[in-house]
C-alpha cells in the first residue's frame, strides 16, 4: 500500500523533482490525489485476443475488415470506473472505436536447411494489422 501512496505522490509532483514541489503534494488531500486518476478502462476481446483500453487510446489489433473511418463495437470481458470492478452479467459496458488504418507488420522470415542435401526453403510473411482509435468507453 505504502507502494501505491508513493507512486501518486510523484504523479502528482512537478519536475523536475525539487524539495519544494514535495512538500506542495504531500499538503494535498487524499481526495485531490485521486482527481486526476477517475478513468474508465475496460477489457476488450478482439479476433481471439484481449487487450486493456482507455477512452483516446490508439492501438494495433489483428486484422479487422473495414475501411479507414468505419466505426467498430467490441466485446467487453471487464470493466473498472473509479475502482468498480463490472464483469459478467452485471456488464453493461459499451466500446465503441474507429479504425485508423490497415497497416503491414514486420517482415518474418522462416528458412529451413538441411545440412548436406543441398535444400534450403526461404518463405516470409508480413501480418497485417488495424489501427484503432477507442472513442467512447460507456
Amino acid at each position: 500500500m505504502d507502494f501505491l501512496k508513493f507512486d501518486i505522490l510523484f504523479a502528482c509532483c512537478d519536475f523536475p523533482l525539487t524539495f519544494a514541489s514535495l512538500q506542495r503534494s504531500l499538503r494535498r488531500s487524499p481526495s485531490d490525489l485521486w482527481a486526476n486518476f477517475q478513468t474508465m478502462i475496460a477489457v476488450i476481446k478482439v479476433a481471439g485476443q484481449q487487450f486493456k483500453v482507455e477512452k483516446d487510446q490508439t492501438l494495433y489489433v489483428p486484422h479487422v475488415e473495414g475501411k479507414a473511418g468505419d466505426k467498430l463495437k467490441f466485446e467487453v470481458l471487464l470493466a473498472d470506473k473509479d475502482g468498480k470492478l463490472s464483469v459478467g452479467s452485471s456488464l453493461k459496458t459499451k466500446v465503441a472505436a474507429e479504425i485508423l488504418d490497415q497497416v503491414k507488420g514486420d517482415t518474418l522470415i522462416a528458412y529451413k536447411q538441411k545440412r548436406r542435401k543441398g535444400f534450403h526453403k526461404k518463405k516470409g510473411h508480413r501480418t497485417v494489422y488495424t489501427k484503432i482509435k477507442v472513442t467512447n468507453i460507456a
